[in-house]
């Protein structure tokens, strides 16, 4: 039961989502509410803390950190060199430049994951590409990477290496001093695919 609620929580928001995206504005390469259900479904678009946490600590240019929160909550704090875009502002045009582009990897996120979803979902509904979430937003980042629990001493050498990975991000996106190893997770930590932008068509035609 609780399954088939979150299905349709998730059908109400499409809904509401492709609802809400100006017609005039949207490309031909946009997700169909099918494509769009089955990419929140799977989670494909998800950034897990580590993976973020480990292109962080690497200066990875190709990352583009965006918080979709109010400007109050931005103020208070925020990930390293991201930029505020609020949920509510997201269709504005000065930001278009922000979208449609195919040098960075734009990588949503919020608290939680409702409103960096919603945001992501309404920017591939408009056919923007290059676009992620993070995993559980502020709050999932704050448990996994600022704040790791210690396994114990007993756990697998892979858990006891992804705490140390974690403990040595947490103090150097911290502001502290710290040597961070190489995260080991389940999936190797791989850069995102950015895609690029397509090349506008010249005019046909003669004078």
């Amino acid at each position: 039961m609780r399954a088939r609620n979150i299905t349709v929580g998730i059908m109400l928001l499409l809904g509401l989502v492709i609802a809400m995206v100006p017609e005039n504005t949207t490309k031909p390469y946009k997700l169909t509410a099918d494509q769009l259900l089955r990419a929140v479904n799977t989670g494909t678009h998800m950034i897990h803390p580590d993976y973020l946490a480990e292109w962080l600590i690497n200066k990875d240019p190709s990352i583009q950190l965006v918080d979709v929160r109010s400007p109050d909550d931005f103020e208070k704090y925020h990930l390293p060199n991201a930029i505020n875009i609020p949920l509510a502002d997201i269709l504005n045009p000065d930001y278009q430049v922000i979208w449609d582009q195919g040098v960075k990897f734009n990588v949503l996120y919020s608290n939680g994951s409702t409103d960096s979803n919603e945001a992501w979902m309404i920017l591939r509904q408009l056919g923007y590409q290059n676009l992620g979430v993070l995993m559980g937003g502020l709050n999932y980042w704050t448990e996994v990477i600022m704040n790791p629990e210690e396994p114990p001493v007993t756990s697998p050498n892979d858990e006891i290496a992804k705490y140390e990975f974690r403990k040595g991000a947490s103090q150097a996106l911290g502001g502290g001093a710290a040597t961070t190893k190489t995260a080991t997770t389940d999936t190797e930590i791989k850069k995102p695919k950015i895609v690029p932008r397509k090349a506008k068509k010249a005019p046909q035609g003669g004078c």
